[in-house]
């Protein structure tokens, strides 16, 4: 069994939208988190794997290892249907490294709109898609790690719309709420998304 007995949860992202729905997550455990932004002497870790599970448990053990104490770690992303699943794990660099996310979504944009896909819709959607995350927790004390996934169903739209999330959130359209994913509140976002169906996954196995 993976004992979490610590009141403070150490994420190995940068990423600060991460970092606040990962706060808001455990927040209802006691749990107060910790990112990178805490620990600025961590080495940049490279994340060359070929799935984002393996990308996530590459950063979970290596601040893990670097901290000693144990570590979340996660890697999520886009998979666009009619981009043979592109950017997928790329989904941060898209557009090159140190791209933003107004250039990752941009780039989504033109490279689907130069295939001509668009439906004439009320929302123009360019193609079905999902979010996919990995979540890994590594405890580097006893080498065990505990893994979860979750993944959400969607469109992307041409039509940018919301202002909350980050990333892809402004053109991942549900139909089912009408809205895209950065119109949502925290609350929904993460009753429905993708890294909020791996957080509900892992906190059921580390309670199991």
């Amino acid at each position: 069994m993976f004992q979490l007995d610590s009141p403070i949860l150490i994420v190995a992202t940068k990423n600060k939208g991460k970092v606040r729905e990962f706060s808001h997550a455990f927040a209802a455990l006691g749990k107060e988190v910790k990112s990178m932004y805490d620990y600025p002497d961590l080495p940049d870790v490279v994340e060359d794997g070929e799935t984002f599970a393996d990308n996530a448990f590459k950063k979970a053990k290596a601040v893990a290892d670097a901290l000693q104490l144990p570590v979340l770690a996660d890697d999520s992303g886009l998979c666009v249907d009619r981009l043979d699943g592109a950017p997928g794990v790329y989904s941060a660099r898209y557009a090159g490294e140190g791209a933003t996310d107004a250039d990752n979504n941009e780039k989504l944009l033109s490279t689907l709109e130069s295939l001509q896909l668009g439906e004439d819709t009320e929302q123009p959607l360019l193609s079905p898609a999902r979010f996919v995350c990995a979540l890994v927790l590594y405890d580097p004390s006893t080498g065990k790690k505990v893994e979860s996934f979750g993944s959400v169903e969607g469109f992307i739209t041409s039509e940018r719309a919301g202002e909350g999330g980050f990333g892809y959130d402004p053109l991942f359209y549900l139909p089912e709420y009408e809205k895209t994913m950065a119109e949502l509140s925290l609350d929904q976002k993460q009753a429905i998304s993708h890294r909020g169906a791996a957080l509900r996954e892992l906190m059921a196995k580390l309670k199991a």
